[in-house]
């Protein structure tokens, strides 16, 4: 007898992916394209930039390594140009993030304050990170304002700071 297709009934226990066919994974995306809207992958977009921005923050101390105040910076004008857009659909559901957003800009200009503080520089109203070599124009902190906006005092607490070592922070009221 054969052995064609012996070891192979416990295929589908590797994971639904694995062994699909070109044609049936672009199927499957296709159908996923279908069913996500516009503002799913905005609101997405949105969560992952308060996350990456904390965590490029180093608010917590496994992520104090992965500090990098101009992908901070990036992060948080990111939100700030997607916010409007989705506060127009649903402004009650963006409330959570404008707050963590908040946080998030008074950690950065604490941090900002304080790295330029602690290297001589301008603080805040210089590059943020240190800039490119061979110049750069001064970024505003994010908020527009030089220097970030509002002045923090102490750690940045709240929505932005994530609830434990590695966690994410989600907006209240999404799956």
């Amino acid at each position: 007898m054969s052995h064609e297709g012996h070891g192979h009934e416990h295929d589908h226990e590797h994971g639904p992916d694995e062994h699909m066919s070109e044609e049936e994974m672009r199927a499957r995306l296709e159908e996923e394209l279908r069913r996500i809207t516009v503002p799913d992958v905005l609101l997405q977009t949105i969560v992952s930039l308060v996350n990456l921005g904390g965590q490029r923050l180093g608010l917590t101390p496994d992520t104090e390594d992965m500090r990098d105040l101009e992908q901070a910076r990036l992060a948080i004008e990111g939100v700030r140009a997607l916010l409007p857009i989705m506060e127009d659909i649903d402004a009650e559901q963006m409330r959570p993030v404008r707050e963590a957003l908040s946080q998030l800009q008074m950690a950065y200009a604490q941090i900002a304050r304080a790295a330029g503080a602690t290297s001589g520089g301008g603080g805040a109203e210089g590059p943020v990170g240190g800039g490119s070599p061979g110049g750069g124009r001064p970024h505003p902190g994010p908020g527009g304002a030089p220097g970030g906006g509002a002045p923090a005092r102490g750690p940045a607490p709240g929505p932005a700071t994530p609830p434990d070592r590695g966690g994410l922070w989600v907006p209240p009221g999404t799956k």
